[in-house]
């Protein structure tokens, strides 16, 4: 499957967050990371709010945006603390937030608190001209759950809404990209993450609507898409 209409190699680099989530990684890791954000033309880096700083630094000067994961990956923190570790992050210098709904007061039907976490998130990223991102981590979600968080969404208004963490036991899966799309339509953007690791993965949340893509293994996915297009032009 590809996109209805063809991409260029940086047209499709431009899509991916690239993403370094994990707990045990360095500073040369993420020295690496923004090295290849900067080279490849990826959108943003994806890490949790303890880099941002060092990432800002490393990123001075590029386009490249910090993304700052909060609540991750459980969303099992207050809308306080959420609220703070967003205001945190951004002073640091991300400039995109992704954070993860809190699932518990989900299941009990408690919408009234998970529209008002999205509500003082948003709100604050709104106020400080940062895209705001809201994780549903679809794989516990049953599809009229998904539907009810779309509808949440469309009120609030955030930048994207987002299929998963990529911690939890399923990531992004087509159909979901398709439903979240055919419930926000153009009011809301999608992102796709959660196990991409190959080119044609990639190019299927695409064609269902994805417009970003989270994936720790952009680099390869973008040098198989370039290995593909100078193939076919041979």
């Amino acid at each position: 499957m590809t996109p209805k209409n063809s991409l260029t190699v940086s047209e499709l680099a431009s899509y991916f967050d690239h993403t370094m989530l994990k707990a045990y990684v360095s500073r040369r890791d993420f020295e690496k990371l923004c090295a290849e954000a900067t080279t490849y033309g990826f959108r943003m880096v994806a890490i949790n709010p303890a880099q941002v700083v060092l990432c800002r630094e490393l990123l001075q000067g590029s386009s490249v945006h910090v993304g700052a994961a909060i609540g991750f990956p459980l969303g099992q923190s207050t809308v306080r603390t959420k609220v703070f570790e967003t205001m945190d992050a951004i002073e640091n210098g991300a400039d995109e937030i992704d954070y993860v709904v809190n699932l518990s007061a989900l299941k009990d039907g408690n919408w009234a608190l998970v529209e008002q976490e999205m509500e003082d998130i948003v709100s604050v990223c709104k106020e400080k001209n940062v895209i705001s991102k809201v994780i549903f981590e679809n794989c516990y979600l049953e599809k009229q759950e998904i539907d009810t968080l779309c509808a949440v969404a469309l009120r609030v208004k955030p930048d994207y809404i987002k299929t998963s963490t990529g911690f939890g036991t399923g990531g992004a899966l087509v159909e979901d990209v398709i439903r979240m799309k055919q419930n926000v339509g153009e009011a809301v953007k999608v992102k796709a993450a959660g196990g991409i690791r190959t080119l044609d993965t990639a190019l299927a949340m695409i064609s269902a609507g994805a417009e970003r893509i989270g994936s720790s293994a952009s680099v390869q996915i973008v040098e198989e898409y370039a290995s593909r297009l100078q193939r076919g032009a041979q």
